[in-house]
């Protein structure tokens, strides 16, 4: 019998891995047969893996394995169970046989496994009494030995037997191909699936769960069962989740060609999950917060997301698992792509223009600090110590950037001639990023050689913009000139291929003057020329944001007014508006460092009023037009971080431009209210909550009486969550009794949901309140918090470092309480406690005072025993700077 090492670090520094070291296995794994015991503390996994090995090989080549967090009982090669002296364990988690060994042959393995004991939720794991499976990135190693990288792709098939009262449902991958019952109580389902696929596909299931069914004919005509399943309690919430998974299936068909490849398709909710949801092959796996909705628990932003990932899980059919990734560095391959897809999905379904803002405005807040920060890095990493720290912002968010930019050089009809090659050539392959480009420069004949920077150069580049006009010649020139910082290990940058929109509008009217161009800018300074410009333009750049850029353009208050009124890109339109805004918080931080007066101009107040006053602009674009860019985005126009300064600066904005515009915003507040009954979440009922709710929140910032009732009034009254959760928010950030009743209030609709417990949380982490880290503090204890669920720990301990004001104290006790919170969590799921970390990767761009003890805490985490390599990655990333 043989343990196989835990996650915490050993005494040796972890191993570095690096793209460049890539080498295909010796041995591949061509065919798995699993036989599952299930029981709670010690579940027995039987493997038989037909191996077979490569041209290249000798028979002298070692066989290796990987293996985590199990007990080997029994190994074996055709039957014979091998000798010791046969194998050994190299490193803390792989297992080497070594050669001779045949050119083919069966190994035989028999492990067992604690899933009741194994809090990391990687691998087989319990979850309210259901068993499930996480094998992305790593995780299969922890169920049985199996060489764990995506580039080996089998077949495979499973039994597995457990008890029939506690779990009455057992799925896994692929086609049922029989049940039945076996003696003790026992019952035994067996699944096959034909497609090859990497392990970190696998998945199990088995539980009491209930669920809902429905069908869907391809355009092929056959019928495809879908089932999702969840515990009984929540079936009532399954239905939005369904109709999504149909209106998916159904574009991906028109939108690409393609169509789902097996008899069944079926989609499990578990309460206790790292991530948001898993493509398993025909068996996803996801969070409960992205599968259960109604009116009474879920916003509309949940049911947007709702519908985007299950989208976006079940494109990674093709894009992920049909052709898949040859190692985890070509993680944005999969990822970056899919995430375009399910975007593009997400745009036919609802608003174009409201999705590409809430992307774009993701990305900011998110992703350019990541770029900036000690752990930039390109789409495709080069190095890696802990595989599932690179499940981040850059690999997905600017990953489907650069997929989009190919959409841009390439249009609609060229992308998909581009998308069609690539599924020809690589159809059941494990491949690169350098293959999806080549099939795209190849389908169209065109030479994407320079844009492959977009994958080795981490960074985000600036875009610099100057305008010249000859009234005589009527001769417009611009110039674009393009410079990216240095990132850690990359410190000079080459030219990026950059694909920039420009519409050139008539300074009286707003209509174009020529044709919409797009510009490519591939050198570090280009100028472009344009005849018969008949007046001196308002130019419109970067036109639906056309490339993952920060633009600079010097443009008056009165040019960018002008294009938030009569752009017609409606991206530029708010666009404009969010440089208002940018620009007068700036200013204000300037003010309020130099102990001047803040201020605010006429022209802002007029455009929002213009804004509010709107009749035909769709009104979730009015809302977010409306909506001021985040600190985190503000944060990163900032050479130093000042806190006090840019919080100061958000809050003196609210508050001025709601005195300012009170009755109006209390005007369209009221003509916005819908009625209790019927609940609607078409596109107009949307977007007349979101307008209602941005209103709501300026009128709160005033902080008065009058605020205070008419929150409450909306808490009280509220027919659906997205107005309770919007109210109550509202209410948070009070300190009279109006306060306390609306939380309360809140809680008494949330007892016994957890997924609303977790919205109740969250309001108060977020909260502005000057005991806020008390408050934080206290619900730790509440008896409905549970440290060892992630969406608790998200809603309360990562919602918390988002609150930049409390968590950013100057005594430094936001941070120290963070610290704390990550070395508990460390020690039992390390992939949510290095997500944590990065909370303070950052602590460079912070004034002096708090950089110092930021590095404290980093510091201390890192001195800890036992650390992750998980956490150990990303604090000394964010040491080394």
């Amino acid at each position: 019998r043989r343990t196989a090492p835990s996650h915490a670090m050993p005494s040796a520094p972890p191993v570095e891995k690096f793209r460049k070291d890539y080498k295909a296995p010796d041995y591949n794994v061509e065919q798995v047969a699993l036989t599952f015991k299930l029981q709670e503390s010690t579940t027995e996994v039987s493997a038989v893996l037909k191996v077979k090995r490569a041209d290249a090989a000798t028979d002298s080549s070692s066989f290796f394995l990987d293996g985590e967090d199990l007990v080997l009982n029994k190994i074996s090669i055709d039957g014979a169970e091998l000798d010791k002296g046969k194998y050994t364990w190299v490193q803390e988690d792989l297992l080497e046989i070594k050669g001779p060994l045949p050119a083919s042959f069966s190994l035989e393995t028999v492990v067992t496994i604690n899933p009741k004991e194994n809090f990391q939720l990687s691998g087989l794991y319990m979850s309210s009494g259901m068993y499930c499976t996480q094998c992305e990135a790593e995780g299969f190693r922890r169920i049985t030995l199996m060489q764990d990288r995506p580039d080996v792709m089998a077949t495979y098939k499973v039994r597995i037997e457990a008890d029939k009262a506690t779990a009455p449902i057992l799925l896994s991958n692929g086609n049922l191909t029989n049940s039945g019952v076996l003696d003790s109580g026992l019952h035994f389902a067996e699944w096959e699936d034909p497609f090859p696929k990497p392990s970190y596909l696998f998945a199990v299931v088995a539980g009491d769960l209930g669920s809902i069914e429905d069908t869907f004919t391809t355009k092929s005509n056959r019928t495809v069962a879908l089932k999702i399943f969840s515990e009984h309690r929540n079936v009532d919430q399954l239905d939005w989740a369904m109709a999504s998974l149909k209106k998916a299936m159904k574009w991906d068909e028109e939108a690409f060609g393609l169509e789902y490849d097996l008899d069944v398709f079926h989609i499990v909710a578990v309460n206790d999950f790292n991530m948001g949801a898993m493509e398993n092959k025909s068996l996803n796996v996801f969070n409960t917060s992205l599968i259960l909705a109604k009116p009474s628990t879920a916003t509309d932003g949940d049911y947007e997301a709702i519908q985007g990932v299950i989208g976006h899980e079940y494109f990674h059919n093709w894009t992920g698992n049909r052709v898949t990734c040859r190692d985890w560095f070509q993680l944005t391959l999969k990822e970056g792509l899919t995430v375009f897809r399910d975007q593009q999905f997400t745009r036919a379904m609802t608003s174009e223009i409201v999705k590409r803002i809430n992307d774009v405005r993701v990305l900011r807040s998110i992703q350019f600090p990541e770029d900036s920060g000690p752990t930039a890095h390109p789409i495709r990493p080069e190095s890696y110590i802990a595989m599932d720290n690179f499940y981040t912002p850059t690999v997905y968010r600017k990953g489907a950037e650069v997929i989009r930019m190919y959409h841009t050089l390439l249009g609609e009809q060229g992308f998909r001639k581009g998308m069609d090659l690539y599924f020809k050539r690589h159809d059941g392959s494990a491949v690169t990023c350098d293959d999806f480009r080549a099939a795209m420069s190849d389908a169209n004949g065109v030479n994407l050689d320079q844009f492959e920077r977009w994958y080795t150069q981490a960074g985000t580049p600036k875009l610099n913009v100057k305008k010249e006009y000859d009234a005589g010649s009527k001769t417009l020139k611009i110039t674009l000139e393009q410079s990216c910082k240095g990132t850690p290990g990359q410190d000079k940058k080459e030219p990026f291929h950059i694909p920039v929109r420009l519409g050139v509008l008539s300074a009286k009217s707003g209509k174009p003057l020529c044709a919409e161009s797009l510009l490519e800018l591939k050198e570090d300074k280009k100028t472009f020329e344009f005849a018969d410009i008949a007046e001196e333009p308002v130019l419109s750049v970067l036109r639906g944001y056309s490339a993952p850029v920060k633009l600079e353009f010097d443009r008056s208050e009165e040019e960018l007014a002008f294009l938030m009124g009569h752009d017609d890109d409606s991206f530029n339109r708010w666009e404009a508006g969010q440089t208002l805004f940018t620009r007068a918080i700036l200013a204000n931080v300037a003010a309020f460092q130099a102990g001047n007066k803040m201020g605010l101009s006429d022209a802002l107040v007029e455009a929002v009023r213009l804004t509010l006053a709107g009749k035909d602009i769709e009104k979730s674009l009015q809302a977010m037009t409306l909506t001021l860019p985040s600190l985190k985005a503000l944060a990163e126009e900032l050479d130093v971080v000042d806190v006090d300064a840019l919080v100061a600066s958000d809050k003196f904005l609210r508050q001025s431009l709601a005195g300012s515009l009170k009755e109006e915003l209390r005007k369209v507040y009221d003509a916005n209210v819908l009625p209790k009954e019927p609940f609607r979440n078409d596109a107009e009922a949307v977007g007349m909550r979101r307008i209602k709710n941005t209103c709501l929140q300026y009128l709160a910032a005033l902080k008065d009486e009058e605020a205070a009732e008419l929150c409450l009034k909306q808490a009280k009254s509220a027919g659906c969550m997205t107005d309770l959760v919007a109210a109550t928010n509202c209410l948070a950030s009070f300190s009279t009794a109006a306060r306390d009743e609306g939380i309360e209030h809140f809680y008494q609709q949330a007892k016994g949901n957890d997924l609303v417990l977790c919205k109740w949380f969250t309001l108060q982490a977020l909260a502005d309140t000057d005991d806020a880290l008390k408050r934080v503090d206290k619900l730790l204890s509440h008896p409905d918090f549970n440290v060892k669920n992630p969406n608790k720990c998200r809603s309360v301990i990562r919602a918390f470092a988002e609150n930049l004001e409390y968590f950013h104290a100057k005594d430094g006790s936001g941070y120290k309480w963070l610290a704390d919170r990550i070395q508990e969590i460390d020690k039992f799921n390390p992939q949510v406690s290095s997500r944590m970390m990065g909370c303070f990767s950052s602590f460079r761009r912070f004034d002096e005072g708090r950089q110092a003890l930021m590095k404290a805490q980093l510091e201390r985490m890192l001195s800890t025993e036992g650390l992750s390599k998980d956490a150990f990655e990303i604090a000394s990333k964010s040491i080394k700077g």
